[in-house]
């Protein structure tokens, strides 16, 4: 599987859709929270029109989330 070229406000919109909730934005990065069993997982998403691949499956590793799940959120 590939990974998709997809804007930061995209990302947002998916991991909103797994709990990720959007805390606070500093110029052009919006940072995601969410509690997972007894700690916070913390995910800065940059708004960019595309995200580079590496950012990319930083953040879907971050947010304990494989790429196939993070396909599947649309």
């Amino acid at each position: 599987m590939k990974l998709p070229l997809i804007s930061g406000l995209e990302v947002i919109k998916r991991l909103k859709k797994t709990g990720f909730i959007a805390t606070r934005q500093k110029g052009s990065h919006v940072r995601l929270e969410k509690y997972v069993e007894d700690k916070i997982v913390k995910i800065t998403i940059p708004l960019h029109s595309e995200l580079k691949k590496g950012t990319l499956s930083r953040i879907i590793k971050d947010a304990g989330l494989t790429l196939k799940e993070f396909l599947v959120l649309k």
